[in-house]
């Protein structure tokens, strides 16, 4: 194993420091110099991270949302919620029509909300408050819902219905990042006396 000499130690912090300095002054697009480098600048002085993920559980909730208040997707999510730890008793108290309803109205909630943070960051937050809530609920389904998971050869895979219901886990994922990105946008807001 190698070492450094004690004396140079100081001298690749400070040119640690200075560099991450010059980048966190002239911004990542001004700092970078390779192709690849300069394409990871441009995605991120574009928010492109955040415009996706944001339209996309847009798009999601409201589709997703509207589907269940169908008397289809009020039937196709029984098994899901019938065998949630979590939310077993949301049929038994509302049926299944009016239980769907609900969980269609809170998606479609969830939806104006982030739309809303686009103008007023804390009602985005609000919107992944709800998310997160949603999500880590349908993320348990894919453990407790029969058939989430099949058999081949004597080694446990995924079916399409645990590969569906898996896609939430990587929504409660955005819901955090959401949440975070609506956040700072808020906080910077209220610095400013917003």
């Amino acid at each position: 194993m190698s070492r450094i000499a004690p004396g140079t130690a100081p001298n690749i912090d400070s040119h640690v420091a200075a560099t991450l300095s010059q980048v966190s002054s002239a911004g990542p697009s001004k700092s970078a110099k390779s192709s690849l480098t300069r394409l990871a600048a441009w995605i991120n002085d574009h928010n492109v991270p955040f415009l996706v993920t944001s339209i996309g559980m847009i798009v999601m909730l409201l589709w997703a949302g509207s589907y269940k208040m169908t008397a289809p997707g009020a039937e196709g999510i029984v098994p899901l919620v019938s065998n949630s730890p979590l939310i077993w008793w949301h049929f038994k108290l509302f049926g299944p029509y009016i239980g769907s309803d609900i969980i269609g109205l809170t998606e479609w909630a969830g939806a104006l909300f982030y739309i809303a943070g686009y103008f007023k960051p804390k009602a985005g937050v609000i919107g992944g408050l709800i998310t997160i809530v949603m999500f880590f609920i349908t993320s348990t389904m894919v453990i407790t819902t029969p058939g989430s998971t099949i058999s081949v050869h004597g080694i446990r895979y995924m079916s399409f219905l645990g590969l569906f219901l898996y896609k939430d886990v990587i929504s409660l994922g955005v819901s955090f990042y959401l949440i975070s990105y609506f956040g700072n946008k808020a906080i910077l807001l209220e610095n400013r006396g917003e």
